[in-house]
């Protein structure tokens, strides 16, 4: 035998050795503590958006739990971010700049003149655009309409989101939606609608200024693309009726969901680079929607039974996962969604204390090699036959199921995706 042929056997053989435990260590997975975030006074929040810096919005109750403000959370100091004279205020259902810019949607004390009630079901009351900044409100312009809301804010000053003309878009589409847009600095884009289409909302914009979301006529949602000037429609998993995209990374993946052939149920989606993968759902379940990407393409959202009892899941390399099999056993908590994911994998959303029954707004951190020494981490690996597994039945109030639904639909700025599906 050569030295040739021997030097290839020895690296072949390296090669199986080191490959095996790669194999083991994949079929592993992190586990992840849960930080409560607090309210503004009242009983339950939901955490909405994380920038790499680790700071979370968010929306709460105020005392009482009739009105709604955006909250602003660093380093363990949660600060409520207020409204422009009206009872509510949100922030957007995404990531938001590294400077801490944070863009919502506040309502003013006018009420609206033609009865809408844009930012919220019942007030009747003006909403308006906004960024917050260091306890500083910008209010954004509209198209000349009353309405507007911002989402998404990029580290270049880019903000994407919704904003109305004077042409109000008709009832069948409901209150919330218009022109999707893009302020830079300020200065708004009309971004426009899929052909035939009659509005829509950009929710989410990555870095290079590519947007994403949708727009709708009164039977059809199209999940949308803005780039360079151009508007891409990304198709959907074989459904006619829904397909709508939610976040963007700086990769230009987006996670979204769409409805599939039968258009009686909905999967969430990833697309990138012209294709549109089906990410199916957890096990047993009837539909899941993605809300959000990181750089690293780990996707988060939600997946429900039939019954829309909903779970969070984490979507990465190929597979889906329960986030409540990684989270300590034992915990009072069952995370019930997830909006948001950084680079770091930080994820915010809202769990249900199994002890009170009220759902807050929370942070899960990964116990990983870049979380050392994180308060109440546990650093061991969790088996895939335990991922696998249907976490214990916990109950969840029939309040906190239409609460989502809800939130669901108001992310959207219409009827949520299913609204018209089995209860």
């Amino acid at each position: 035998m050569n030295s040739k042929t021997w030097t290839r056997i020895i690296a072949l053989a390296l090669f199986v050795a080191l490959a095996i435990p790669v194999r083991l260590a994949a079929q592993q997975h992190i586990r992840y503590t849960v930080t409560d975030l607090g309210t503004v006074g009242g009983s339950w929040g939901y955490g909405l958006g994380i920038n790499d810096r680790g700071w979370v919005a968010g929306k709460a109750s105020t005392p009482g739990d009739v009105d709604v403000h955006a909250f602003f959370w660093r380093n363990g100091k949660i600060t409520d971010l207020g409204t422009l004279g009206g009872p509510n205020s949100s922030p957007s259902f995404s990531p938001f700049s590294e400077k801490g810019d944070v863009g919502g949607g506040a309502e003013t004390s006018t009420p609206d003149p033609n009865g809408e009630s844009f930012c919220n079901d019942t007030t009747g009351l003006t909403c308006l655009p906004v960024v917050w900044h260091d306890g500083m409100t910008t209010v954004l312009p509209t198209l000349g309409g009353n309405n507007g809301s911002a989402n998404q804010v990029n580290n270049r000053g880019q903000v994407a989101g919704v904003a109305e003309t004077t042409t109000l878009p008709p009832p069948c589409l409901g209150t919330g939606v218009g022109e999707p847009v893009v302020w830079d600095h300020g200065v708004i884009q009309d971004l426009h609608v899929f052909p035939g289409d009659l509005a829509g909302v950009a929710l989410a914009i990555n870095d290079n200024g590519e947007a994403a979301g949708f727009s709708a006529n009164c039977s059809t949602v199209h999940a949308l693309l803005w780039r360079d000037g151009s508007l891409t429609d990304l198709g959907s998993l074989g459904g006619t009726a829904f397909s709508l995209a939610s976040a963007i990374n700086n990769r230009g993946e987006i996670a979204g969901q769409s409805d599939l052939a039968g258009d009686t149920t909905f999967d969430a989606f990833l697309w990138r680079k012209g294709v549109m993968t089906d990410l199916g759902t957890l096990p047993g379940d009837f539909s899941s929607t993605a809300l959000g990407i990181n750089s690293k393409t780990q996707i988060i959202g939600v997946s429900s039974d039939i019954n829309n009892n909903p779970r969070a899941f984490l979507w990465e390399r190929g597979t889906m996962i329960d986030l409540n099999n990684l989270i300590a056993a034992g915990s009072p908590w069952f995370v019930i969604e997830v909006d948001a994911i950084n680079s770091t994998g930080e994820i915010v959303g809202g769990a249900v204390d199994t002890t009170t029954g009220n759902t807050r707004a929370v942070l899960l951190t990964p116990c990983d090699e870049h979380h050392p020494g994180v308060e109440g981490c546990d650093y061991s690996l969790v088996d895939a036959a335990t991922v696998a597994q249907s976490p214990a039945p916990r109950y969840v109030p029939s309040g906190t199921q239409r609460m989502l639904q809800h939130r669901l639909g108001l992310r959207y700025h219409m009827p949520g995706p299913g609204a018209s599906r089995p209860e």
